[in-house]
């Protein structure tokens, strides 16, 4: 039995996303795509019409012994806002839209619950949606990384590079060594 896990998670751009589990103690593996949608090999440009209903997502993958999903979780509703319908600051669309996409019943049950636990903190509803995983569709190379590649880039700096900076601030003693 492979002790690893995998949940994948829409926070808005992928790029904020990867590098901040990519930095999470236990998480082995993370790559960026596209789930939930309709279109069997969507591209970028696909995707960005908002006609494919796919997110942008992270799929992470994690030992749980390691780190509990609700701890994943805790950190994924720290770097994006899930109470914005559709949207993460100024990128617009149902591509950018709050989703996990479970795998199991557990997964499903963790994700409401760290919900109910976080509601109260964003004072406002939470509107991340909690689906079953279908499909996961890998994102083109030059999506792969992107802020390791890519860190004096604008969007980088002034978006990916500030989500980072939280995420070590707030979760430092759950960082790797």
């Amino acid at each position: 039995m492979d002790p690893l896990a995998t949940v994948t998670l829409g926070g808005g751009c992928f790029w904020c996303l990867q590098p901040v589990f990519q930095e999470l103690r236990g998480v082995t593996e993370v790559v960026v795509g596209y789930s939930g949608g309709d279109a069997r090999d969507p591209s970028y440009e696909d995707v960005c019409t908002g006609r494919t209903g796919h997110a942008e997502v992270a799929e992470v993958t994690f030992d749980p012994v390691t780190v509990s999903l609700e701890d994943l979780l805790r950190v994924f509703f720290s770097v994006h806002d899930p109470t914005t319908l559709n949207r993460q600051g100024a990128d617009v669309g149902t591509q950018y839209r709050s989703a996990i996409f479970f795998r199991t019943p557990e997964q499903q049950a963790a994700a409401h619950h760290v919900i109910r636990e976080i509601t109260p903190v964003w004072g406002r509803p939470v509107v991340t949606a909690v689906s079953p995983f279908t499909a996961f569709h890998p994102a083109e190379e030059y999506h792969q990384d992107y802020f390791a590649k890519n860190p004096d880039a604008g969007y980088c700096r002034a978006v990916v590079a500030p989500k980072m900076t939280k995420f070590r601030k707030q979760f430092g003693s759950m960082r790797k060594a």
